[in-house]
């Protein structure tokens, strides 16, 4: 080969490898917080997929206590609890607009304050728990992304007479609205009947007395469920059956054996290939890592990361799947962590000073 056909050669392998290969992207990142120290509601970052930082941080919306975000499945709309006056229960709308978030209304209920949201595939309900209240309201949503007026309101209280209910996550499925009550260590299901909700054949998935349910996942598929008990610092896998019921697999620590202080468990997340999953400890202060069997569901430990700061909330893995970013409430900080594809273990990189931060959500466009 001459050199000027090696060069020639040279070049267009470089071409193509250039024109192949993914470039970096950003994304915006909103994170939700608690207002009764410097923060003052929402913030939006860019988030850098080369180098995992986060830049060009801005205020948002001017919140009380935007403690949990989710945006709308069509990309279009954000929620977020809020603290409304005489300590009511509130979910504001936005309609996000480059990167920035444009009101578009509020609702407010008389029942106590919310702690989450959960919308539906097609984004046109949502459902706000209120873990003081120990209920569930479920708001229409219009096609503009304006919250409707008189929501279906379900009250767990009176599920139960022995135990105080603590409604916390709720999320839409395929088939229905699943619902973690922390007070009543279960996790209750409901299925739509004529525009409202109703408890469904199987209304509940109980757990040990004191677990606590606090958030969960499931497989892409619906298949498994994954409920991360904040009491009792565990992780119960649950598998639907054939008649649609589901139950459990089994139920895995999340905390090193060697640990006897107090911690209480908060967030948890399936990687998108669902081989890796994810739960954060407040006290141990980890993000404990499980490996994922795909055809039992069954969790093996892979270890636990420190989060670099105290309590953390909320955490999530970026649109890559390649980072994973945590909350830490205490601390007033947002630590990085590079992912690892393959084992599923993280690797620190850097940290994010904010006050209170508790709830993060990364815009997929």
């Amino acid at each position: 080969m001459t050199k000027k056909t090696f060069i020639s050669a040279y070049c267009l392998v470089f071409v193509f490898l250039s024109c192949t290969s993914e470039a970096p992207k950003t994304y915006s990142l909103f994170i939700g917080t608690y207002t009764n120290g410097e923060s003052e509601g929402i913030y939006r970052y860019t988030f850098h997929t080369d180098t995992g930082t986060l830049e060009d941080t801005q205020l948002a919306a001017t919140l009380v206590n935007p403690s949990f975000l989710k945006i709308s499945p069509n990309k279009e709309y954000l929620y977020s609890v809020k603290d409304a006056p005489e300590g009511k229960g509130a979910v504001t709308g936005y309609r996000i607009k480059d990167g920035t978030l444009e009101e578009i209304n509020s609702e407010v209920t008389s029942g106590p304050p919310f702690c989450h949201v959960g919308i539906s595939q097609n984004g046109r309900t949502l459902a706000a728990s209120s873990y003081p209240g120990g209920s569930i309201s479920i708001f229409q949503i219009d096609d503009k992304g304006k919250l409707l007026p008189d929501p279906q309101y379900i009250d767990h209280k009176i599920i139960d007479t022995t135990k105080t209910s603590h409604a916390h996550a709720a999320k839409f499925t395929s088939d229905g609205l699943f619902v973690a009550d922390l007070g009543l260590d279960a996790v209750k299901r409901y299925a739509e009947e004529k525009e409202q909700f109703a408890p469904a054949d199987q209304s509940s998935l109980d757990l040990p007395e004191k677990a606590g349910p606090r958030h969960f996942t499931f497989s892409s598929d619906e298949k498994f469920l994954y409920v991360i008990n904040e009491l009792n610092s565990t992780i119960t896998v649950f598998e639907q059956k054939a008649n649609g019921d589901y139950e459990e697999v089994e139920t895995q620590n999340t905390l090193a054996s060697d640990f006897d202080e107090k911690s209480y468990c908060a967030d948890i997340h399936l990687s998108k290939d669902g081989r890796f999953l994810y739960g954060s400890n407040r006290g141990e202060n980890t993000i404990v890592i499980f490996k994922v069997d795909a055809n039992s569901g069954k969790l093996n430990l892979v270890g636990r990361e420190s989060v670099r700061g105290d309590w953390p909330r909320n955490f999530a893995l970026d649109p890559t799947d390649g980072f994973l970013l945590v909350a830490n409430q205490k601390s007033d900080n947002i630590t990085v962590f590079q992912r690892d594809k393959q084992t599923g273990e993280l690797t620190y990189l850097h940290e994010t000073k904010l006050s209170s931060p508790v709830c993060l959500e990364f815009l997929d466009l």
